[in-house]
Protein backbone atom coordinates (compact mmCIF):
# COMPACT_ATOMS: atom_id res chain seq x y z
CA UNK A 1 0.00 0.00 0.00
CA UNK A 2 3.14 2.49 0.48
CA UNK A 3 4.69 1.69 -2.63
CA UNK A 4 0.99 2.88 -4.25
CA UNK A 5 0.87 5.80 -2.60
CA UNK A 6 4.34 7.05 -2.81
CA UNK A 7 3.78 6.58 -6.55
CA UNK A 8 0.37 8.70 -6.46
CA UNK A 9 2.72 11.71 -4.63
CA UNK A 10 5.28 11.82 -7.29
CA UNK A 11 2.88 11.50 -9.76
CA UNK A 12 1.14 14.99 -8.66
CA UNK A 13 4.56 16.44 -8.17
CA UNK A 14 5.10 15.74 -12.02
CA UNK A 15 1.74 17.17 -13.59
CA UNK A 16 3.25 20.48 -12.99
CA UNK A 17 6.43 19.90 -14.38
CA UNK A 18 4.89 18.00 -17.24
CA UNK A 19 3.44 21.79 -18.52
CA UNK A 20 7.15 23.25 -18.02
CA UNK A 21 7.33 21.95 -22.12
CA UNK A 22 4.21 22.82 -23.45
CA UNK A 23 5.03 26.31 -21.75
CA UNK A 24 8.39 26.85 -22.96
CA UNK A 25 6.96 25.87 -26.42
CA UNK A 26 3.77 28.45 -26.04
CA UNK A 27 6.68 31.18 -25.03
CA UNK A 28 9.02 30.62 -28.10
CA UNK A 29 6.26 30.28 -30.14
CA UNK A 30 5.09 33.79 -29.06
CA UNK A 31 7.93 35.49 -29.45
CA UNK A 32 9.28 34.03 -32.75
CA UNK A 33 5.92 34.04 -34.61
CA UNK A 34 2.96 35.58 -33.40
CA UNK A 35 4.71 38.62 -31.59
CA UNK A 36 6.82 40.05 -35.38
CA UNK A 37 3.55 38.88 -37.27
CA UNK A 38 1.84 41.83 -35.06
CA UNK A 39 4.02 44.04 -35.35
CA UNK A 40 4.55 43.76 -39.21
CA UNK A 41 0.64 44.06 -38.76
CA UNK A 42 0.87 47.24 -37.12
CA UNK A 43 3.59 48.67 -39.42
CA UNK A 44 1.52 47.79 -42.75
CA UNK A 45 -2.06 49.54 -40.82
CA UNK A 46 0.62 52.66 -39.99
CA UNK A 47 1.90 53.04 -43.56
CA UNK A 48 -1.91 52.69 -44.97
CA UNK A 49 -3.11 55.80 -42.74
CA UNK A 50 0.09 57.62 -44.14
CA UNK A 51 -0.74 57.58 -47.71
CA UNK A 52 -1.00 60.49 -49.71
CA UNK A 53 -1.49 61.69 -52.92
CA UNK A 54 1.22 61.41 -55.25
CA UNK A 55 2.51 58.08 -53.65
CA UNK A 56 3.82 55.18 -55.59
CA UNK A 57 2.09 52.08 -54.67
CA UNK A 58 1.94 48.15 -55.35
CA UNK A 59 -1.06 45.99 -55.28
CA UNK A 60 -1.55 42.82 -53.69
CA UNK A 61 -2.27 41.90 -57.41
CA UNK A 62 1.13 43.76 -58.36
CA UNK A 63 -0.77 46.46 -60.04
CA UNK A 64 2.01 49.36 -59.47
CA UNK A 65 0.29 53.14 -59.96
CA UNK A 66 0.12 57.00 -58.19
CA UNK A 67 -2.51 57.74 -55.77
CA UNK A 68 -4.54 60.57 -57.38
CA UNK A 69 -6.86 60.67 -54.83
CA UNK A 70 -9.23 59.10 -51.63
CA UNK A 71 -13.01 58.34 -52.31
CA UNK A 72 -16.01 57.43 -49.55
CA UNK A 73 -14.15 58.93 -46.14
CA UNK A 74 -10.68 57.37 -47.13
CA UNK A 75 -12.06 53.98 -47.66
CA UNK A 76 -11.28 53.73 -51.09
CA UNK A 77 -8.35 54.62 -53.27
CA UNK A 78 -8.04 55.98 -56.84
CA UNK A 79 -4.53 55.04 -58.36
CA UNK A 80 -3.29 56.55 -61.85
CA UNK A 81 -2.01 53.34 -63.66
CA UNK A 82 -1.41 54.79 -67.31
CA UNK A 83 -2.38 58.31 -69.00
CA UNK A 84 -5.87 57.00 -69.41
CA UNK A 85 -6.62 54.19 -66.50
CA UNK A 86 -7.68 54.82 -63.44
CA UNK A 87 -8.40 52.23 -60.63
CA UNK A 88 -10.19 52.42 -57.56
CA UNK A 89 -9.29 49.71 -54.97
CA UNK A 90 -10.28 49.52 -51.01
CA UNK A 91 -7.24 50.37 -49.45
CA UNK A 92 -6.37 46.93 -47.94
CA UNK A 93 -6.00 45.90 -51.16
CA UNK A 94 -2.72 47.61 -51.40
CA UNK A 95 0.44 45.92 -50.62
CA UNK A 96 3.20 48.64 -49.77
CA UNK A 97 5.28 51.61 -51.29
CA UNK A 98 6.11 50.52 -54.87
CA UNK A 99 10.16 49.54 -54.18
CA UNK A 100 9.77 49.21 -50.65
CA UNK A 101 7.92 45.98 -50.96
CA UNK A 102 8.98 42.44 -50.89
CA UNK A 103 7.41 39.23 -52.21
CA UNK A 104 5.88 38.29 -49.33
CA UNK A 105 4.68 41.09 -48.61
CA UNK A 106 2.48 40.50 -51.95
CA UNK A 107 0.89 37.07 -50.92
Amino acid sequence: MDLLFSQSQSAQGGGLLSFLPFLLIMAILYFFMLRPQAKKQKDKELMISNLSKGDKIITIGGIVGKISGFKEKDKLVAIKVDNNTILTLSKSSIAGLYGKTNEEDLK
